[in-house]
Parts: structure tokens; sequence; C-alpha cells
């Protein structure tokens, strides 16, 4: 594959991540992503037809490779749901010069880990909330039990899938206790624990500040017990804040999207399961590949496309967050992914 210039935005910012959701659908419905209603209907979920085929992802993906993107995370919904996806990693991980990972809630990978192993995955993030059952079913809404999940995360590492990374979304009174909890469990794991500051995306979680738990809280309440001390990035513009245990237990991170933005360095653009482009997780528009594609857009045609659609990019939601943000329209997290 030629190599074409790299792309800046207005803040000369380049592209280097892209994000791809590959399915709208979820086992679980945890509360700040996909609840079971919206505004009093039942979830709306995309025709099979709207979906992206696999061979239209991988041409995307490799158009977007062409522009400089070093790293594709597949998304969703929960992503392991789509049917066949392991042949979607396994044109991905063809590319020359792209990793490729993938997000799930950990609910099918004890039985899918392998498979994806094989496939050409090499790297894996897992969501888990709570350790506690009761608290974990009420955050993911669908009874299912914090143990298959763990399940699933040993399932991963024993498939070569290692280290995992394991995102907590902290909610002020509904998962807060179990900060300490996860720290202590997966100290000394070799996994890496990231807590994420529960976050404004979309309109249907019913989102407000007082819940959100700041990293810096979260911070102070685990290095109390195990004391911590900061490490460097492992790259420009990665969001997460790491934190190693000065006893050489492993590390955590933060993820602080609501307190400390981290715009100046994003890398990164999203692309919906039917096609849209979203440049912002809090944008309110898209940008229709698909359309370009079932249109016989030759790949000059959608390179054209991608460069105008990055070049004027010019999102910095979380430096303006508050009174300049909060009436407009946002995606929701189950559409366009973490």
């Amino acid at each position: 594959m030629k190599p074409l210039s790299p792309l800046l935005d207005t803040f000369g910012r380049p592209l280097r991540d892209l994000r791809i959701s590959v399915t709208d659908r979820c086992n679980f419905r945890c509360v700040y992503c996909m609840p079971k209603t919206v505004f009093g209907r039942d979830y709306p979920f995309l025709a099979r037809a709207d979906l992206l085929s696999f061979e239209e992802i991988d041409r995307i993906a490799r158009r977007f490779a062409a522009r400089g993107v070093q790293k594709i995370r597949l998304t969703g919904g929960e992503p392991l749901l789509r049917h066949g996806i392991e042949t979607l990693i396994g044109k991905l991980t063809a590319i020359d010069g792209v990793e490729v990972t993938l997000t799930t809630n950990g609910s099918l990978l004890e039985k899918k880990a392998a498979l994806l192993a094989r496939a050409g995955l090499r790297r894996v993030t897992v969501s888990l909330d709570a350790l506690d059952e009761a608290v974990f079913k009420r955050m993911n809404d669908a009874d299912y039990p914090a143990a298959k999940v763990l399940a699933g995360i040993e399932a991963a590492a024993g498939s070569g899938l290692a280290p995992v990374k394991v995102n907590c979304v902290v909610k002020r009174g509904a998962n807060d206790d179990q900060i300490l909890k996860l720290a202590r469990h997966f100290r000394h794991s070799g996994h890496i624990l990231r807590f994420i500051e529960y976050m404004d995306v979309g309109s249907s979680n019913g989102w407000a500040l007082d819940e959100v738990v700041p990293s810096a809280e979260v911070l102070r309440l685990v290095g109390e017990t195990f004391p911590l001390e900061p490490i460097d990035a492992n790259y420009p513009g990665e969001v997460a804040q790491r934190w190693r245990y000065r006893d050489g237990a492993g590390e955590i991170g933060v993820i602080s999207s609501v307190t400390r933005a981290f715009c100046d360095g994003c890398t990164r653009i999203r692309l919906s399961t039917e096609g849209r482009l979203y440049t912002c997780l809090f944008a309110g528009e898209g940008h229709d590949l698909r359309a370009l594609l079932r249109g016989g857009a030759d790949d000059a045609a959608l390179d054209a496309a991608i460069a105008a659609i990055w070049q004027a990019r010019a999102d910095r939601y979380s430096q303006l967050r508050m009174a300049a943000t909060a009436g407009l329209r946002k995606i929701e997290m189950s559409y366009i992914g973490g």
C-alpha cells in the first residue's frame, strides 16, 4: 500500500487511531451506555442490511492506514456478537503497520478468546465495573455475573491476548465502592486496570456532574492503601494516565475526560456500524462513507473524503464542556463505542 501524506486537523493533530463499531447490538444494558429504553421506547437497532460488510470495513480501514492510521480498535455495542468477527480480524491484521485491538464486555470471551487469537488479534480490553455480583448485575442490568467476565479475562490471557486491559467506568453511588476491591484483585495479575470517569456521552443516560468520581479521588483512594507513583505514557496521545504500584505489583490507569480534558492530543476518529464517520466521541453528526462505497467511489474518492473530513476537524468538546455544550445533540455511547 502506497502511503499518502499525513493528515493534520485544524489544531495540528495527526490522524493515528480508527475506532470501528461493528454492531450496534449488545447483550448488556449498562446504565451509562445502553439503557433498556430510550425516552420511553425500546432500544432501536439497525437493520442488518444497513451494517457495513466486512469487505467494506476492510476497504475503509486500508484507506485510513494509507493516511497514517496506526491502530484500529473494534468496538460495538458488543463486537463479539457480530457473527464471524474473527474473519474481519483476519482481514484487518493483514494490513501492514496497523495494530488491531478489540474492546468487549467479556461475556463471550471465554468461548471465543482462542479463536480471536488464531485470527491474529494480540490485545483485548474488557469492561468490568464491579467484582461484587449484586453491584455488577445492577450496572449491566442484564443479570450477568462478574465471575463469567473474570473467566473470560483469564481465557484471553491464556490465549496470548495479554496483558488484558480492564476498564471500569466509575459512577458515584453506583459502583464507587468497588474501586479498592478491583485494585486489590488485579494487583500481581499482570493485567492493567483502568478507571474511567463517568462521561456525558449521549443524552439517554441521565448524566450529571455530581455522579462523576474524579480520577484524583480514585488515585487518592487506591494510593492510601497501595502507594502509587506516576509513569510515562506508552505513546504520544495516550488517553490514560499511568501509575504503578511502588511495591512492583503492576500498574493502573485513569482516564479523566471530564476533569482533565485531553483534546489537545486526540488522534482518534470513529466509524459507526452503518458507515458514518465521527471526528469526536461527543459529536452530533457524522459523515456518510457508506454512500460513497455503495455508490461506486474509487480509492481516490475515499482518500479525498477522509482528508477533507479530518482536515476540517475542530472538535474539542471536553475543553469546552458545560455551559457551551449543554444544549448540543450527542451520539449515544452504544452507537459509536467508547
